[in-house]
């Protein structure tokens, strides 16, 4: 259907893989006004379309790839594209973002998302070429790993073709619990959507086109843009740090905090990590910082394995394939990383699931031979898990099933059956109440990434729960904005002016940090009336290039509620499947264990917490959005 606005395709195709029928599916102005695109336009499709019965491993299940307005419009790092659908890791309504090329292209092809139905009676890889769709047999591609398909679809299409990919490696294919999606060298990493592809029989799908995408204001657009890069550039985080050592520069902080997840998470600190740290992978093993398309941060690294130049680790592969496993050798974590890459395996499932045997082998619970600090072996067994050989047919299934066959719970370090990130929450408590209550599971992102006021950008006192339910509220809800419309959430970092960053004992920064655990009363305010800010932050160009660049009505408060809106139906979809109140949890090892025996703070107060976070989003005790949330938020409307 067409639209009015700029930045959209106007176009939303429904692709029958069962039936090889393609049909549009109807998408209003009106739906892009409500849920704008990304990770809030599959909830809303799927919210549609799913009664609750479905599950990940069927016909009944449907994947949604989503674009953004703003992707292909060259705002800055926008060329994000989302993956939607019932995860086989979780069982409940996931979403997946991936930063490499398939979402421009897909785009160029004409189209702003695409549903996939059904399921192919045999292998295959798909072309998209300006809205036409040929299905291809892929059985020469099938077992192979990612960079290999990657290059024989490339010959296949001519070596001078253009065209987004997307692709599975033989973990998809083998249904593991945590495989992944892959584009280019970036990856849909999360929730194991490329086991769904793998049970569709769907190797690969390929996009290209000649289609542009227009803005609604250009000149304006091009002024803002010119503006906006600069302001990125000159900021601490997103000109400085992540240029410089990537997300790999957090470690060091980390470690001096006491968040640095270590030997499955009993400790916050681990004692070799200047081997694994940001500062040595940039001195001795950084080859070029490269980026995503229309990205001025370039935070990714670029090093040797085997004597190729491959895509480099990020903290979280750092960390936990590090301190996790209390293995100090760069080297290892540099081929293990791009091993599990091209298996098309998720680096942080796959690290925590590794490190709950390692301990339940050590407790007796597990005879698997697997210890901390013994790692010669670990590159065969990510291949034996891919395939699904030996104990690597059990690790699969991720590290809530294997608790709950062997036991270990208590140290399963997971939520909603997504392992952690890196960070270690008995030190930052409103990163552990974000990720229990995270949609999506123990998401750092989902959560709202509340790390950034504990320690790693301001500094307020981390074990303290006081505002925290509520910043956690406004940034989940400010992260879902940012990913519906196309746009990484590295632009966010630049959200807190510089000077609080660049003088962390300045006078004003540390009033502003005594301050916060205080002004939860206002948050609570804005997070309830955010229509009342119907203004444009210096601090937040996001909104107002929205405004210019799609035409639509746009202030800060009014993005905010949207981010609101998507973040809500995200839990309203998942209620269907049984998600409520009890799955809003974290193993007792960061609930009831203290990470320092001498200090009774360092545990994360989540009940606590989590009841003021449900009364601030208007959701129930049973940690479901009331009627009377769902009305307001127009998701459900009377007739």
């Amino acid at each position: 259907m067409s639209t009015r606005y700029g930045g959209y395709m106007g176009k939303v195709m429904v692709l029958d893989l069962s039936k090889k029928k393609v049909a549009e599916y109807p998408w209003t102005d009106r739906d892009r006004e409500l849920y704008i695109g990304g990770k809030m336009m599959g909830a809303k499709i799927l919210s549609d379309l799913f009664s609750g019965k479905e599950t990940p491993l069927s016909e009944e299940n449907i994947i949604v790839i989503s674009t953004g307005p703003l992707t292909g419009t060259g705002a800055p790092s926008s060329s994000r594209f989302n993956m939607s659908t019932l995860s086989p890791q979780t069982g409940f309504l996931t979403s997946t973002n991936c930063g490499g090329t398939f979402g421009y292209y897909l785009k160029k092809a004409g189209m702003d998302a695409l549903i996939i139905r059904g399921k192919c009676d045999k292998r295959t890889w798909i072309e998209i070429k300006n809205g036409k769709f040929i299905f291809h047999d892929a059985d020469d591609l099938w077992g192979t790993k990612v960079t290999p398909c990657q290059e024989m679809l490339q010959e296949k299409l001519g070596p001078k073709a253009k065209f987004g990919c997307i692709c599975i490696g033989p973990a998809g294919e083998n249904l593991v619990k945590y495989s992944s999606v892959i584009s280019g060298e970036r990856a849909a990493g999360r929730t194991g959507v490329g086991a769904v592809f793998g049970w569709k029989n769907v190797k690969a799908i390929t996009a290209s086109g000649n289609k542009k995408v227009t803005v609604a204001e250009p000149e304006k657009c091009k002024k803002a843009l010119k503006k906006w890069f600069k302001y990125l550039r000159n900021h601490p985080l997103t000109g400085n740090q992540l240029p410089r050592m990537g997300t790999a520069g957090l470690v060091s902080s980390m470690q001096m905090r006491g968040m640095l997840a270590t030997r499955n998470y009993a400790k916050g600190q681990y004692e070799y990590f200047d081997d694994v740290n940001g500062e040595t992978l940039a001195e001795e093993y950084n080859i070029v910082n490269k980026g995503c398309l229309t990205c001025p941060i370039q935070c990714a690294r670029t090093v040797r394995v085997n004597g190729q130049a491959v895509k480099g680790p990020e903290l979280e592969t750092l960390d936990l394939l590090g301190g996790g496993i209390e293995n100090h050798d760069m080297q290892k974590i540099l081929d293990w990383n791009n091993e599990l890459d091209e298996l098309g395996m998720d680096t942080i499932s796959a690290a925590n699931t590794i490190s709950w045997a390692m301990e339940a082998n050590e407790k007796g619970l597990w005879d698997n031979g697997l210890a901390f600090g013994k790692t010669d072996n670990l590159s065969q067994i990510w291949d034996d898990i891919a395939h699904r050989r030996g104990i690597g047919d059990e690790l699969a299934e991720g590290s809530k099933r294997l608790s709950e066959k062997y036991g270990g719970k208590e140290f399963a370090i997971h939520a909603k059956g997504l392992e952690l990130a890196a960070y270690e929450p008995r030190r930052a408590v409103g990163q552990g109440l974000g990720y229990a209550v995270a949609n999506r599971g123990g998401c750092h992102l989902n959560a709202g990434y509340m790390v950034i006021v504990e320690g790693l950008g301001l500094f307020t006192d981390p074990q303290t729960p006081k505002a925290k339910a509520d910043f956690t509220m406004l940034f989940q809800d400010l992260m879902e904005m940012i990913s519906a419309t196309g746009q990484c959430l590295f632009t966010s970092y630049a959200f807190f002016p510089g000077f609080l960053i660049t003088r962390p004992n300045g006078l004003i920064t540390r009033a502003v940090n005594a301050a916060i655990p205080h002004i939860g009363w206002a948050l609570r305010f804005m997070n309830k009336f955010p229509e009342t800010l119907a203004i444009h932050l210096p601090v937040f160009p996001q909104s107002k290039f929205f405004k210019l660049a799609t035409g639509m009505p746009m202030t800060f408060g009014h993005y905010v509620r949207c981010g609101e809106r998507g973040y809500t139906l995200d839990r309203y979809v998942s209620s269907r499947f049984g998600v409520s109140e009890k799955d809003d949890a974290l193993p007792k090892r960061l609930t009831a264990e203290l990470q320092d025996p001498n200090d009774p703070t360092t545990r994360v107060p989540l009940a606590k917490m989590k009841r003021v976070y449900y009364k601030a989003r208007g959701w129930n005790r049973k940690g479901l959005p009331t009627r009377r949330t769902l009305r307001k938020l127009k998701i459900i409307e009377d007739k």
